[in-house]
């Protein structure tokens, strides 16, 4: 995958962003501790003649945290990337923790969006200060910290792929052991090792919490563009409360739950059918169609 990484700068402000492929555009808002570099998802789009956009969100690679002030003023610079690029629409895909970006921006900004896909997304108040895993968040996952820990990760997932697989992906599922195994592929280790190498979370992450909190029902209730909606059924990441919500307050919405083994629908013995099934929408939704 060849892949182009530049800089947007304007007023003090730092947007990092990945271009790969031809073809019709599509604006990915990545997930949780990653950045311009993501890979999941790629290969069928581009193999489907399609030109990806994605910028490391705020806080995420070198793009500026102060992009992360709101949700909206993260979107006012994410609007900004786009015409500087000349680009007049874009299909949307907001993945895990990159929702309610891709969220807020399709509210904000009908007439750019095409379409927009949840993939696995957040779509509501997502963790707060009661929950475990915030706090776990705060102390592993703060700047000063999480490069530490993001390298640990990596070496452990490089010197015991199988043993490190076994042990995290749990914490994506809500299958027992067993039924995970069945669910997954050989491939499925080496592609959750190569996440794990290239996982950082800088400031993002703790923006990402924040701004999960700036999630309004108006949110979803405006968003006029054809919505597909992607989520494991057995995702133990991101409870299903999050899809049903989206099909429920986003009016020309459809939701198609995957029979992944869990969150990372990208990967796993459905991850053909779950391609197939994105190229068919945005085949549906083309932005060159006469």
């Amino acid at each position: 995958m060849e892949r182009t990484i530049k800089k947007y700068s304007r007023e003090g402000i730092t947007i990092e962003y990945s271009l790969v492929g031809k073809g019709e555009p599509i604006l990915i808002f990545h997930g949780g501790h990653s950045n311009c570099n993501e890979e999941f998802g790629y290969k069928s789009l581009l193999n489907n003649g399609y030109s990806i956009i994605t910028p490391s969100r705020a806080g995420y690679g070198s793009t500026s945290k102060e992009v992360g002030e709101s949700l909206t003023k993260a979107c006012e610079h994410y609007g900004d990337l786009l015409k500087h690029l000349q680009i007049n629409q874009v299909h949307v895909i907001a993945i895990s923790a990159g929702g309610p970006t891709g969220i807020r921006f399709a509210s904000l900004y009908p007439e750019r969006v095409k379409s927009l896909i949840l993939e696995s997304a957040v779509s509501k108040e997502w963790l707060t200060n009661k929950d475990l895993e915030y706090k776990a968040a705060h102390i592993i996952f703060r700047p000063s910290i999480e490069g530490l820990t993001w390298r640990l990760l990596s070496k452990l997932s490089h010197l015991f792929p199988n043993a490190m697989f076994k042990m995290m992906a749990p914490q994506f599922s809500s299958l027992d052991k067993k039924e995970l195994k069945m669910k997954s592929e050989v491939s499925d280790v080496l592609e959750f090792t190569k996440m794990n190498a290239r996982q950082r979370s800088g400031h993002g992450f703790l923006i990402d919490l924040k701004q999960s909190k700036e999630m309004k029902d108006s949110d979803l209730e405006s968003i006029k563009s054809p919505t597909l909606i992607m989520h494991s059924e057995n995702d133990g990441f991101i409870p299903l409360e999050h899809p049903q919500t989206a099909l429920e307050k986003i009016g020309n919405s459809e939701l198609h739950l995957v029979d992944s083994w869990g969150h990372l629908i990208w990967i796993g013995n459905s991850a053909e059918n779950t391609n197939q099934k994105l190229i068919s929408f945005l085949k549906s939704q083309s932005i060159y169609a006469t």
